[in-house]
This record gives C-alpha cells, structure tokens and sequence, in this order.
C-alpha cells in the first residue's frame, strides 16, 4: 500500500486515492467469527420421546329437535304439540344435554312474528347454542323463474291421491 511520505521536498504532493481495505478485512473476519460460533447454538434442539396414540375419532351425530309452528301458534316438538310453558323446560333440559341436540324451527307461512320471536328468546334464555331453520322454496324457485323482490311465493299445489293397486 501506498502511502504519503512526510517528505515534501520536491513538492509533488498529491492526496491517495486508494482504499484501505485492512479495517474492512478485520471487521469481515470478525462477523465470520461471530457467526461460525453462534451458528450451531441457534439449530440446536432437543430430542423428546412424544407418546403415540392411534385412537379412532369418535363421531356423534347430533340429536336433532324439530320445533314446528302452524298459523294459529301452536307449537310441536317432534310431531307431538307442546304449550310454551313445557316448551321452555324442554330446552332448558335439552341445553344441559352433551353434545347440544340441533334445534330446528319450521314456521307456517302465516305464523306471526311474535311467536317465532319468543320461541328464539326462549331457546336463547335456556341456553341453546344451534339454532336453524327449515324453509321450503316456493313453486316458483323449483321452476327456475325469478320471482322480484317484494312479490311474494306462491304455495306449491298438493300433490294428486293416487288409489294403491289392489
């Protein structure tokens, strides 16, 4: 390397434009250090014995409940009527059950809001998690027509009797 000379006799000064490398060298050798050292330190890892179970999930289906309301009010708990009264013991007795059985609320076409309202609230006082409904398309969205919001449903025709062979 090149450097100045204190000498200045002659008067040819003139500044170096070299770069020194040396600090550069040092301070590189000393991150290699650094890193050859903490290298292992950082993938080290302890070997544990975990335990291994081979155990089938167990897979429960869910009881189901279906509450239906008609037009007039009347309530059913799987086909048999109830009073609102036993309707709110009944859940009260189905929330403590484990797993939860699915509740699901079918309602006339004509059943007032009222009804329906207070049959959830009862549902939701009780402690009842899983909640749906069971809704029926109409005769017009099995057919493929667009029906325009606002206009409502018609009800689809009752199927004809037909007279068993015999």
């Amino acid at each position: 390397m090149a450097f100045g000379s204190f000498d200045n006799g002659n008067g040819r000064s003139h500044a170096v434009s070299e770069i020194n490398m040396v600090p550069l060298i040092d301070v590189m050798l000393v991150l290699l250090v650094i890193f050859i050292i903490t290298a292992p330190l950082l993938s080290h890892s302890i070997k544990i014995n975990i335990p291994q179970a081979t155990a089938q999930p167990v897979e429960q289906e869910p009881k189901i409940v279906d509450l239906a309301v008609d037009a007039d009010g009347m309530l059913f708990w799987n086909e048999q009527p109830i009073g609102m009264d036993e309707l709110k013991e009944r859940f009260a007795a189905e929330a403590a059950l484990d797993p939860q059985p699915d509740l699901r609320i079918r309602a006339d076409l004509n059943t007032r809001y009222e009804v329906l309202a207070q049959v959830m609230s009862s549902a939701r006082t009780a402690g009842m998690k899983r909640l749906g409904f069971i809704t029926r398309p109409g005769a017009d969205a099995q057919a493929g027509a667009d029906v325009p919001s606002g206009t409502p449903a018609a009800a689809p025709a009752p199927a004809p009797a037909t007279a068993a062979p015999g």
